[in-house]
């Protein structure tokens, strides 16, 4: 995801050790939050599921309205008299 991809490349920066401290410290805040999040969507996902798991919540299906190949909905196929 692209959570963990910030989270993997904010750590790298962390162990720089041609990086001023300043910098250091800074990726390691940004690092703290994100890693806040990952957990904090990790607890969203689990307390979802349980809620799925004892009926308390569903899942709703929507069925997809796809319009590009409609030649009555695509304006450049019924404009081009396809």
């Amino acid at each position: 995801s692209i959570l963990a991809l910030k989270i993997y490349h904010m750590e790298q920066e962390t162990l720089r050790t041609d990086a001023s401290e300043a910098h250091i410290i800074s990726c390691q805040e940004k690092l703290n939050v994100l890693l806040e999040q990952r957990k904090d969507l990790s607890q969203s996902i689990d307390e979802l599921m349980s809620a799925i798991a004892s009926g308390d919540k569903y899942m709703k299906v929507y069925k997809q309205m796809k319009m590009y190949n409609d030649p009555a909905l695509n304006p450049v196929l019924y404009s081009s008299g396809k």
